[in-house]
C-alpha cells in the first residue's frame, strides 16, 4: 500500500493512543507498521515472507516499540493486542477475520476486497447476503468506511478494495447453543432461494449430523419446531435474529424428544 494519504486515515480510524498495543497482519514493507508505531504504545507486526522480516528489523533498529513475528498469522498463536490495523491478505480475509473475533479486542480496521467487505455489510434480501453477514453481525458491529482503488498499491490488484471497521461485541440476541445457531445458517444458505422449511428439510444433516431419520420424521421435525410464518419465509430475506431463533426452536424440540 502506497497511497501516505489512506495509510494516515487507516490508523486514524483505528483512534490510536500511547496505551495500545496494535497488531499488525502482512507488514509488507513496513509503511503501515512505522505510522502505528509513533501512535500506538507498542505494534506487534506478523510477516510471513522471512525476506521483507529481515528489512523490516534492519529499518526499525533501536525502536523497542515494534515487534516483528515470522509466520503464517493463521498458524501463530497470536499474543495479546487492543487493536487491528492491517491490509490483510486477501486469500485469508473469512479465516482471519474469525480468527480474530474468537479474541477479545476494542476494534480492527482491515482492508479487504470490496466484494468481501460488501458482503459483511449487506442487508437481508440483498444478493451479497449471506452465511458471512450473519455469522460476523453475530460477532460485531461492522462499518464500510471507504473504498480503495486499485491505484493505491504497488503492484496494482486487480480490484477495488474498502476500509472496514470491526468492533467486537456481545450478541444482539441470544442463542441456546452456538454451534447449533452456526449449523443452521450454513445449512439454511446453502438453499439460499429456499423457504425455511424446504431448506431445513434439505439440509438436515447440516444440522444434526449425528441424528438418523426418515424423510416423514424429518419433515415432523421441522414443522413442529418452526412457527409457520418462519418456516414459508425466504432463506435470504431473514435478518440475523430470525437464524437465532431457529436455532432455538430446533434446539427446544430435539432436547423435548431425548427427554431432557
Amino acid at each position: 500500500m502506497v497511497d501516505s494519504g489512506l495509510l494516515q486515515r487507516m490508523v486514524g480510524y483505528a483512534k490510536l493512543s500511547p496505551h495500545d498495543v496494535v497488531l499488525e497482519i502482512g507488514a509488507g514493507v513496513g509503511n503501515l507498521t512505522r505510522l502505528l508505531a509513533a501512535r500506538a504504545g507498542k505494534v506487534v507486526a506478523i510477516e510471513r515472507d522471512r525476506r521483507l522480516i529481515k528489512i523490516l528489523k534492519e529499518q526499525s533498529r533501536g525502536s523497542a516499540s515494534v515487534k516483528f513475528l515470522h509466520g503464517d498469522a493463521l498458524r501463530l498463536e497470536l499474543p495479546k493486542f487492543d487493536k487491528v490495523v492491517a491490509n490483510l491478505p486477501y486469500g485469508i480475509s473469512s479465516d482471519i477475520t474469525f480468527k480474530l473475533l474468537e479474541r477479545g479486542f476494542e476494534l480492527a480496521v482491515l482492508m479487504y476486497q470490496l466484494e468481501f467487505a460488501k458482503r459483511l455489510v449487506a442487508k437481508p434480501g440483498s444478493s451479497d447476503y449471506g452465511r458471512l453477514t450473519v455469522n460476523v453481525y453475530y460477532r460485531a458491529n461492522v462499518e464500510l468506511l471507504e473504498e480503495v482503488p486499485p491505484e493505491a498499491f504497488v503492484p496494482q490488484p486487480e480490484v477495488t478494495s474498502a476500509v472496514v471497521r470491526l468492533r467486537p461485541r456481545e450478541p444482539p440476541f441470544e442463542v441456546g447453543n452456538e454451534g447449533m445457531f452456526f449449523n443452521v445458517v450454513r445449512a439454511l444458505f446453502q438453499h439460499r432461494r429456499q423457504r425455511v422449511r424446504n431448506a431445513l428439510y434439505h439440509s438436515f444433516g447440516e444440522v444434526f449430523p449425528n441424528l438418523k431419520m426418515s424423510k416423514v420424521e424429518k419433515r415432523a421435525v421441522i414443522d413442529r419446531a418452526i412457527p409457520k410464518e418462519l418456516a414459508e419465509a425466504i432463506v435470504m430475506d431473514l435478518p440475523p435474529e430470525k437464524f437465532g431463533e431457529i436455532a432455538n426452536d430446533l434446539m427446544n424440540v430435539t432436547m423435548t424428544s431425548s427427554g431432557q
